[in-house]
């Protein structure tokens, strides 16, 4: 494992169904572990467990922030079939009195996306997103992404310009998202980096006028086909803000223009 998020999500078998992990800092919100990079750790030992490889489906029920530092993960096969197994898995911190604290639960279905068939029928178009060179990153802006920390420096993310009026005081009110998606340490995507990125981006909040952290409550993703080496696109979207919460649907699109993960979550609308 020769990537930061290889290794940041590692997991390590301590009996049957039972693994330990190490939560990294280097991956966090303010001071809370980002959910995305749960899910991908979760993703990994659910991996391991059960005996299809990819991901297909995974709803993470986020119960309560994770903080970094040593974890449990416990996972439970549900069900395994021939093109299909079910499996769930739970992650476990310790509080400061030794009490064990579940922080987030999944329950989720692998299959073998290299078995799938070619038929492709949709109606789904790729993001409008000008180029790469034309889009900025989170050192081009007049000031730090609001609430930023360590995991910016581990991803390479270029925004359209058209979803920063937020970085300039002059949010669009649109509570939409668009960007270029990548690693920083250039690891092209798989599977499993997709549960990442559907929760990477700065949430659609920010151009809704509101400012700070914005909690997952829970996040289905679906992941539809391996996706081909090089950046990706992201599109998010947030149609309905009410009662305090708000909606994130999310596409990923790969380098060969096809849609290769969607998603959506319900977050807490930030405060501000």
């Amino acid at each position: 494992m020769d990537s930061e998020f290889d290794r940041d999500t590692a997991v390590t078998l301590r009996e049957p169904g039972v693994y330990d992990a190490e939560l990294s800092a280097g991956w966090t919100i303010i001071q809370a572990v980002n959910g995305g990079y749960l899910l991908a750790l979760l993703g990994r030992a659910l991996g391991d467990a059960l005996p299809h490889p990819h991901p297909f489906t995974i709803s993470a029920h986020y119960l309560t922030p994770s903080v970094p530092g040593p974890a449990v993960v416990r996972t439970e096969t549900v069900r395994t079939g021939r093109t299909l197994s079910t499996g769930q898995a739970s992650l476990f911190q310790y509080a400061e009195d030794g009490t064990e604290v579940e922080r987030i639960r999944v329950l989720a279905s692998y299959g073998d996306l290299d078995a799938l068939p070619d038929d492709v029928r949709t109606t789904a178009k790729p993001p409008a997103i000008p180029p790469r060179e034309h889009c900025l990153g989170p050192s081009d802006g007049p000031a730090p992404i609001p609430g930023s920390s360590a995991i910016t420096e581990r991803l390479d993310i270029k925004l359209d310009p058209t979803t920063l009026g937020w970085a300039v005081g002059a949010p669009s009110g649109k509570g939409e998202m668009r960007a270029w998606f990548g690693l920083a340490d250039g690891r092209d995507p798989d599977p499993l980096s997709l549960l990442l990125t559907v929760d990477a981006l700065p949430p659609t909040s920010f151009e809704l006028g509101l400012t700070g952290w914005t909690p997952t409550v829970e996040l289905t993703t679906h992941i539809r086909c391996r996706p081909a080496p090089g950046p990706l696109r992201v599109s998010i979207t947030t149609r309905n803000l009410a009662g305090g919460f708000l909606e994130e649907d999310a596409e990923v699109w790969d380098s060969a223009d096809r849609l290769v993960a969607q998603s959506r979550q319900l977050a807490r609308a930030p405060r501000g």
